[in-house]
């Protein structure tokens, strides 16, 4: 019988994400950090800038880049790639959640309901065998209707 591996404790603060990864603390980071934890949804790298701006100044985008590369590589983090191309991040690795996206304004938020349950091993005709999937629902967000 295979033994599970214990779920990794999830991070809260930037010097426990960064710290393992060798890197040091910053304000900077922690303001980055905070911007993802209160957000509603996965947001573009801009609006993060901008978030974490009026949290804290003198923060350069090339530092928003280097510090969601670093939460990310320590899985504090999750990048969601829209149909568009453009990567969103979101402040913790939830379990399985789709998106809803607002065709009006852009705004991507987290769901809570999964519209499709299909669960890992469904096969599907043609043999295709479900691991996992990703859906992203378009519309209007209740601030747009």
């Amino acid at each position: 019988m295979k033994q599970r591996k214990p779920m990794p404790k999830i991070a809260t603060t930037t010097e426990e994400n960064i710290s393992g990864l060798g890197q040091r603390q910053t304000r900077q980071r922690d303001a980055i950090l905070q911007v993802l934890h209160s957000a509603n949804g996965p947001l573009p790298v801009p609006e993060i800038h901008a978030r974490a701006l009026e949290l804290r100044d003198k923060l350069g985008i090339a530092t928003v880049y280097r510090t969601l590369k670093l939460l990310q590589e320590n899985g504090t983090i999750q990048a969601v790639t829209l149909p568009s191309g453009e990567t969103c991040y979101q402040g913790e690795p939830h379990a399985h959640h789709d998106h809803f996206q607002c065709r009006k304004c852009n705004q991507v938020f987290d769901l809570d309901v999964c519209p499709l349950r299909l669960k890992s091993g469904t096969e599907l005709p043609g043999g295709f065998v479900v691991q996992d999937h990703q859906m992203l629902l378009y519309g209007l967000c209740p601030a747009c209707v």
